[in-house]
């Protein structure tokens, strides 16, 4: 049926239903907010080694980096070496799919660094990275 204004009621009626867009909006913000709180940082600036070969790694979780004094820092807290793998352990049980990066600096001692990744190979994680500067 027409009507005057040669406009069917349909037409008059028709509406964008929001509901769908705000649903995704909203899981979209839920997501984000979950991803940012479980990435953990360090806690301290390091100066990393330059690599040609380094590839980029967005989803490490678990920061461990190595000053060059050769002080420990994880989450933000300076960690004793023999503390390191009762630490790693509980934030990779917190966050199972989060790997390990060790940053250390490149004036850092290779005995720290090798002392660390043993304490990580320990805690169960079998690949962690070495963070490095990318050329």
């Amino acid at each position: 049926m027409r009507r005057r204004n040669g406009r069917s009621s349909a037409d008059q009626n028709s509406e964008i239903d929001m509901t769908p867009m705000l649903d995704i909006v909203f899981i979209m913000l839920i997501f984000f907010i979950v991803t940012a709180s479980s990435v953990k940082e360090s806690g301290i600036d390091v100066n990393r080694p330059s690599a040609q070969t380094a590839e980029k790694n967005e989803q490490g979780h678990i920061i461990v980096a190595i000053k060059p004094n050769g002080e420990v820092w994880i989450d933000k807290q300076a960690v004793d070496i023999r503390a390191v793998r009762a630490t790693v352990t509980r934030l990779h049980a917190e966050n199972p799919l989060g790997s390990v990066i060790i940053a250390a600096d490149r004036e850092a001692k290779t005995h720290a660094l090798i002392q660390v990744m043993d304490q990580i190979r320990l805690a169960g994680i079998a690949n962690a990275a070495i963070a490095t500067e990318s050329e």
